[in-house]
């Protein structure tokens, strides 16, 4: 009852006051209308500008890439085809290059092993018959079949990665053919493994890539991009350092330091023996 007559009496004649509504901060729908306009136009017209500006430098791109390929497949046509066929899809004197990927066509054509001078147990390297802009087309157009292993970056190609890591990766991967100073070594059926001494960075990466010849393909799964790079700097120190225990007799290991003392060794000893016995009689 008390508080009944107290809320009575607070107001007069005895009613509740109303209420005033409270504020609900809504703008107009015009101006959301309009700030969405504003924010449609603004995005828009960046977009625009950036594809536009995205569409040109990838024409010009593609414009270029596609000269690389028009004068490389020409360049297959009149030196390639024979063997391999005019759409590289192989005939009975040489395999399909459908998939091979630039950095093959970059390692057998940068290196002169093809085209081939004469059919053989495998293509030895030669000076090269095309330039360096010539090789590039070609590989263009092979890549332009089907996707493939690229030519590497720079990146991997400076020599200053990790000469302990390459070395340790060469010896398990490599040494068994290409001997432990990659002084090369045979192989069977009059097949050999190549010296490494003076190859450039990118056709001894590209090699470990594509796996030419009777080589294993050593893809980023086998050996990343940055052990590739190690390998090369390893090969790089042994090219840039003479060897620290004197005359290397070809770095063939042990076998030649023994024969060379089996036949010099020995027969020194032979020679001073007949020469004391003569002396003395």
């Amino acid at each position: 009852m008390f508080l009944k007559s107290s809320a009575a009496s607070s107001s007069p004649e005895g009613r509740t006051p109303k209420r005033r509504p409270a504020k609900t901060g809504r703008r107009s729908p015009l101006a959301t209308a309009s700030l969405l306009l504003v924010g449609l136009l603004t995005t828009g017209g960046a977009y625009a500008l950036f594809s536009s500006t995205a569409t040109a430098d990838e024409s010009t791109t593609s414009a270029a890439s596609q000269q690389s390929i028009d004068e490389g497949q020409k360049l297959f046509a009149s030196n390639c085809a024979t063997c391999h066929g005019l759409a590289a899809d192989g005939t009975g004197e040489g395999p399909s290059l459908i998939g091979v990927g630039a950095a093959s066509v970059d390692f057998q054509v940068g290196t002169g092993r093809m085209p081939m001078a004469a059919n053989g147990p495998q293509a030895e390297e030669k000076p090269t018959q095309f330039t360096d802009d010539q090789v590039y087309d070609l590989a263009a157009y092979v890549a332009s079949l089907a996707p493939g292993p690229a030519i590497p970056d720079e990146e991997y190609l400076q020599a200053d990665g990790d000469t302990t890591n390459g070395a340790e990766l060469f010896r398990i991967n490599c040494a068994m053919c290409h001997n432990v100073a990659g002084a090369g070594g045979a192989l069977t059926e009059g097949k050999y493994a190549p010296a490494l001494d003076g190859v450039s960075g990118a056709h001894i990466y590209e090699a470990m890539l594509t796996g030419p010849q009777n080589m294993p393909v050593f893809n980023d799964l086998n050996l990343s991009p940055q052990d590739k790079a190690d390998v090369i700097t390893y090969l790089k120190y042994l090219e840039n350092n003479p060897s620290p225990g004197g005359f290397e007799l070809g770095s063939l290991g042990p076998v030649a330091e023994g024969l060379f003392i089996w036949i010099f060794g020995l027969g020194a000893i032979v020679a001073v023996t007949i020469w004391l016995t003569a002396r003395s009689n």
